[in-house]
Order: C-alpha cells, then sequence, then structure tokens
C-alpha cells in the first residue's frame, strides 16, 4: 500500500499545484471581459480541473480510509483464528482510529476549496455583518481572494494530511508484518508449512 498510496498522494498534490497556478494565471486576464477568449479557456480549465482535483484528493483519503477498515478487519479475524495476543488489533484499532479522522478532514478541505471556488466571481463582495464594516479591509475582501487564500491553505493542509496518513500506513504494514511472522511461526510449529 505504501508505494500505491504514494504514488497517488504525489498525483494528486501535483493535480493541485497545476490546478492552482492555472487560478494565478486568471489574475493576468479579465475574467469579465467576454473577448478575452484566452482567459475565459484558462477560467472554464480551472474550473474543471478544480473540481476533478477535489474529487482526486476525496479518491486518495477514501482509499486510505478503506484500506485501515479493511486490513483491521484482517489483523482481527486473523489473530483470532491463530490466537494471537490483542496486541495486533489493537494496534490496528488505535491505527485505524488515527487515521480516519485525517481521511474525513482531507475529504472536507477539498471540498470546502472547490466550494469557495464555485462562490469566487471576482466581481462579488463577501456580503458581510455591519460589525465587520468597521474594519475597511474586509470592505474590499473578494469571494475570489478567500478562495486563493483558502486553495493555499488547503493544498498545504492536505500535504500535511497525506504525510500523516503515509506515516499511518508504514505503521499499520508494520503491524501486519507482525500479523504474519506469528502466523509463519505457528504454521511451522504445527506442521502446516509447504
Amino acid at each position: 500500500m505504501n508505494r500505491i498510496f504514494t504514488r497517488l498522494a504525489a498525483f494528486a498534490v501535483v493535480f493541485l499545484l497545476a490546478t492552482f497556478a492555472v487560478g494565478l494565471s486568471l489574475r493576468a486576464g479579465n475574467l469579465h471581459d467576454p473577448a478575452d477568449k484566452a482567459t475565459q479557456q484558462r477560467g472554464t480549465v480551472h474550473r474543471l480541473s478544480g473540481m476533478a482535483a477535489g474529487l482526486v484528493v476525496v479518491l486518495v483519503n477514501s482509499i486510505v480510509a478503506t484500506y485501515f477498515i479493511g486490513t483491521s478487519r484482517w489483523c482481527k479475524e486473523v489473530s483470532e483464528t491463530y490466537g494471537l495476543s490483542g496486541v495486533y488489533v489493537a494496534n490496528s484499532r488505535r491505527l485505524k482510529r488515527r487515521t480516519f479522522p485525517l481521511c474525513v478532514a482531507g475529504m472536507l478541505i477539498a471540498v470546502a476549496v472547490v466550494a469557495l471556488g464555485g462562490a469566487a466571481d471576482p466581481g462579488v463582495l463577501i456580503p458581510k455583518p455591519e460589525a465587520l464594516l468597521a474594519w475597511p479591509i474586509l470592505a474590499q475582501v473578494t469571494w475570489a481572494q478567500v478562495h486563493f487564500a483558502a486553495a493555499g491553505l488547503g493544498i498545504t493542509a492536505i500535504v500535511l494530511i497525506f504525510v500523516q496518513q503515509w506515516n499511518q500506513i508504514d505503521a499499520n504494514h508494520e503491524v501486519i508484518e507482525g500479523v504474519l511472522a506469528e502466523v509463519r511461526r505457528i504454521r511451522a510449529e504445527r506442521g502446516l508449512e509447504d
């Protein structure tokens, strides 16, 4: 799983960064001018690639969650079948419980950035409660600026989540190897090795 996850996570991050770069390039043109065809096309590419990148992040996190659910169940069944120590099951369950919130957070961050992108018409100012209008800087904030900030922070958070998930997958791999070593030992003692 380490190699598969590394490749999928790297693809997701490159996809996110490419989408971010296309979004940055929109600042050079005028999205409000229908005659600016190049900017209009880049805007369409950015919107579509943003949604696709969000789906890729959700997919990677879903695969990680499914992996931990499956391996935790496998560890429990093998431990029960061979009468192994409950340490393996406890470690596997602990890793699953640590990783699942990371998966949900990664998915929610991706969805939030995409949703803010949908609201990011550069000509629309963010409606604010009157209390916030006391700060003049907030009167000039657009959804595009909020989306830009959220995208930068979101990509950073997703990368950090992927690193933590990789560490959890690596630790889970050690648990699986420990279970397999115990099973091999028990099978050898019982004369069941082929």
